[in-house]
C-alpha cells in the first residue's frame, strides 16, 4: 500500500472515492458534499474489501476484493476546505497512523460508465483498525455498503 500525505496547499487536487455515508443519498453526503462537488460518478475500487462498522463501513486493503462507491470531484475553489473537513470526519491524522481511524491514500479507481482509470483519494482503515476488523469484523459481501441493508 502506498500512503501519501499532503498539506492543504498541496497541488494534488485529486477526486475522492467514497463508499459509505458520503455517497449520494447518505447522511454525510448532504452534510459535507452537497453543493461542494463538480461531478459525481459511480466507480469501483479494486484491491479492497468492506467491513461493517458502527453505522459506517471501513475499506480494508485486500487483494482480489472490490468496493462499490462514487468518484467525487470537488469544486476547485472549495477543495482545500473540503479536504480538511473530510480528513477531520474520517479521523485521519497525517503522519500518525497509530492514532488515525482511517488513512487517506492515493489509489486507482475505475469509473463505471466508461471504464476509465482515475487516481483518487480513498480513506482506508488505519492499520490497527484493519487488524481488528480482519480478526473479528463483519465482512460486507460484494463490497457494496448499500446492499448490506
Amino acid at each position: 500500500m502506498r500512503i501519501v500525505s499532503v498539506t492543504l496547499d498541496s497541488p494534488r487536487h485529486l477526486p475522492f472515492f467514497v463508499y459509505g455515508t458520503l455517497r449520494p443519498g447518505e447522511p454525510n453526503h448532504d452534510l459535507f458534499l452537497h453543493g461542494r462537488t463538480a461531478a459525481e460518478h459511480p466507480a469501483r475500487l479494486t484491491g479492497a474489501v468492506l467491513y461493517d462498522g458502527p453505522g459506517y463501513p471501513y475499506a480494508v486493503q485486500e487483494p482480489g476484493g472490490t468496493v462499490s462507491g462514487e468518484l467525487i470531484t470537488a469544486r476547485p475553489e472549495l477543495y482545500g476546505r473540503l479536504l480538511a473537513d473530510l480528513d477531520r470526519l474520517e479521523e485521519y491524522l497525517p503522519g500518525d497512523p497509530a492514532r488515525s481511524l482511517y488513512l487517506r491514500v492515493e489509489r486507482e479507481v475505475t469509473r463505471a460508465a466508461d471504464g476509465a482509470a482515475v487516481r483518487a483519494w480513498v480513506y482506508l482503515a488505519a492499520p490497527p483498525v484493519a487488524a481488528r476488523l480482519r480478526a473479528r469484523g463483519r465482512l460486507i459481501a460484494g463490497g457494496d455498503w448499500r446492499a448490506r441493508r
